[in-house]
């Protein structure tokens, strides 16, 4: 470390674990911002933009390889002024440069290095490169500029011109929605996909997508769909089961390298076990398996002991890599696991794959391959005795892992993806009613709006050290809009209603698009050389899709039309994309199939409003919002249906509702 603090660059300022890995390269690199942008316009040189990310394998190993080289720093430093971008941090600025890779190579990934003219438009990019090439790179584009700089300038236009086309959306489409045979096309489109024998879509590499499971099994359960079904348990079966889920702690990495989910690229992300804690909630609504409801539980045991705050947020990312090796920290060997469990030490290794030479490079990682049934046949156990000495085993490598060096954590707390984890606890609680995961979304709740806001519906995206800084981008809004609705239809507290309302009501203040009704991804005043929108589903829902179903909810709720409108402009936006778009489209793809069948407000009127709202909601409805009061009246749906002395539920379908009812059982029935 000495040595390497021998070089200090402009980084060292700054809160992003990512960006401070980087700020004793011999490099001499700036944040994103005017100073870098100024200097390279007064110096007339090209910009290195150069993006990656804390838990990135490969971003270690260009940073080893070329960015803690004296020769190589040398060259970047004197022929460039080099930049370095948090992607988690400034998703903005990877939005233009990642585009433009694409645009240049055909595919994309971090680190994405992108070079730019002095005003940052791009000229040429690519990924991960080796020590030879980037030096040949460097030197080769340095030269080039200098001879010819009006060849890069006629590229850099023709680019640019490429980038602010994609994805931005110029002129309303007047067509009329798509009707319920279409979106049976959209779905056999999506089940084109399915690896109907390991789950998932497609092959490896294999990510959880979450939001297409969330498509699958709304269809599957709304439309009695048995295709859907199967395929929405058998992968949420398979993936709790393999090794891209922690078996001893817990949580989900980002992605399987195999197409079985027993290799993950090791990185744990907070954005993966938001959504997933949702999906297996929904999921144990319409079929209580034990193994999703375990899988909550340890999920959200490893938030609790890994990921959170003492104020109440929650950590980003945990690394791929400990020790400078990918996965070491969650690999075994068989000798390990002898020695710490002893005699239990057969029937743990049995069921969960642990062999002498190991099933992925020579180590085990725990992946449960036998059920309790198969177990009990081979050792003459009953299940209960299989399932006890399990867990039992798990708790005691989790207290000798525990005991290892650690992965690094990236500790810095994004707006975003804390709302998708109090969004995962909204949903487990609903699910499980434990109590515990009720009050840490509330905490997390009251942390991001005291923290992350100025309270009046504007926003920051991320927080560290006391410090919450850089204006809040569209993901950041739409998620935090939703879970707070979310909280809102759970616990009836109208402060989270009011704080999506604020919120809301500053999106289209700062982001809205006034000709197409989409959103950009970031405000107005911004020093990036396009503003795009986001309309494509990915690891993450499009931050469009996002509001168009907050829209939509909020219409319902507030009994405000305008909204819904708006949400079905902004459907038949990216209409003609859902056929083809197949997973990409799905969070779509759920708001066409709430249109096509009908909304249902749930109000629940006197004392027992609130116990009888928990009660109901757990089961699974589709297209359903739920408003309430144990007294007072404040929302048009709630308009002369509060009686003194009478609790009541009403079931309305679309604005009309049928007589009140006076028990959960008849709500539900109704329903």
């Amino acid at each position: 470390m000495a040595d390497q603090d021998k070089y200090t660059n402009k980084l060292v300022n700054e809160t992003s674990p990512y960006l401070l890995q980087h700020a004793h390269n011999p490099v001499n690199w700036y944040p994103w911002g005017e100073e870098a942008l100024e200097l390279a316009k007064a110096q007339n040189k090209l910009i290195l933009v150069s993006i990656g990310y804390s838990a990135c394998h490969w971003c270690h190993v260009m940073e080893r390889e070329s960015f803690e080289n004296v020769e190589i720093a040398q060259l970047m430093n004197e022929y460039f002024v080099c930049i370095k971008v948090d992607r988690e941090e400034r998703p903005d600025v990877d939005q233009v440069y990642m585009n433009a890779v694409h645009l240049m190579k055909g595919q994309g990934g971090w680190p994405l290095n992108c070079f730019a003219m002095p005003d940052g438009r791009p000229v040429f990019g690519g990924t991960y490169f080796p020590p030879s090439q980037w030096k040949q790179t460097l030197k080769s584009l340095y030269h080039s500029y200098k001879e010819n700089p009006q060849k890069f300038e006629d590229y850099a236009s023709h680019l640019l011109n490429g980038i602010s086309q994609s994805e931005v959306i110029q002129v309303k489409n007047a067509n009329e929605l798509f009707g319920l045979s279409d979106l049976d096309e959209i779905y056999k489109n999506t089940a084109a996909t399915f690896d109907k024998k390991e789950g998932g879509f497609g092959g490896a590499p294999k990510f959880p997508l979450p939001i297409g499971l969330e498509f699958v099994l709304a269809y599957g359960q709304y439309f009695n769909n048995k295709e859907a079904l199967d395929f929405l348990h058998l992968t949420l079966e398979k993936m709790a089961m393999g090794g891209i889920y922690d078996q001893i702690g817990g949580g989900f990495a980002r992605y399987s390298v195999d197409n079985i989910w027993l290799a993950p690229h090791f990185e744990k992300m907070l954005y993966d076990n938001g959504q997933l804690i949702s999906l297996y909630a929904r999921a144990y609504q319409i079929s209580p398996n034990p193994l999703y409801k375990k899988t909550i539980a340890q999920s959200l045991e490893y938030i609790s002991r890994e990921m959170t705050q003492e104020e109440g947020g929650f950590y980003s990312a945990l690394d791929a890599d400990s020790e400078g090796v990918e996965g070491k920290f969650y690999v075994w060997s068989k000798s390990e696991i002898d020695e710490v469990l002893g005699d239990e030490a057969p029937l743990f290794c049995s069921a969960y794959d642990i062999h002498e030479k190991g099933n992925w490079e020579g180590h085990n990682i725990p992946m449960r391959v036998e059920s309790f049934e198969s177990l009990s046949e081979k050792f003459k156990l009953e299940e209960s005795q299989i399932e006890k000495s399990l867990a039992k085993s798990v708790g005691k490598l989790l207290s000798v892992r525990a005991k290892r060096v650690r992965p690094g954590l990236d500790d810095k707390i994004l707006t975003s993806w804390n709302a998708l984890i109090l969004q995962g606890l909204v949903d487990a609680y609903t699910a499980l009613n434990e109590p515990t995961y009720l009050k840490v979304a509330e905490r997390n709740a009251d942390f991001l709006w005291s923290k992350l806001s100025n309270q009046e519906g504007k926003l920051f995206r991320t927080y560290k050290n006391g410090i919450a800084k850089i204006d809040a981008f569209l993901d950041d809004y739409a998620l935090l809009i939703k879970a707070y609705v979310s909280l809102y239809q759970l616990t009836f507290n109208k402060e989270y209603l009011k704080r999506s309302e604020l919120l809301l009501a500053n999106c289209y203040k700062e982001f809205l698009h006034a000709d197409s009704q989409m959103f950009f991804y970031t405000e107005e005043d911004n020093n990036l050389v396009a503003r795009k929108m986001e309309t494509t589903d990915n690891v993450i829902p499009a931050a469009n899709s996002i509001m168009a179903q907050n829209l939509m909810d909020l219409g319902l709720i507030l009994s405000d039309d305008r909204y819904i409108e708006h949400a079905k402009v902004m459907l038949q936006n990216v209409q003609a994309s859902l056929k083809k778009g197949q997973v990409y489209y799905a969070n779509w793809d759920l708001l066409l199939m709430r249109f096509l069948v009908p909304a249902k407000e749930v109000v629940l009127m006197g004392a027992k409003s609130k116990d009888w709202n928990i009660e109901i909601q757990k089961n699974y409805h589709f297209n359903t919002v739920f408003v309430g009061s144990h007294q007072q009246e404040y929302l048009p749906l709630m308009q002369d249906r509060y009686q003194e002395e009478r609790s009541l539920i009403y079931v309305c379908v679309n604005k009309s509702c049928k007589l009140p009812v006076t028990s959960v059982k008849e709500a539900v029935e109704l329903l």
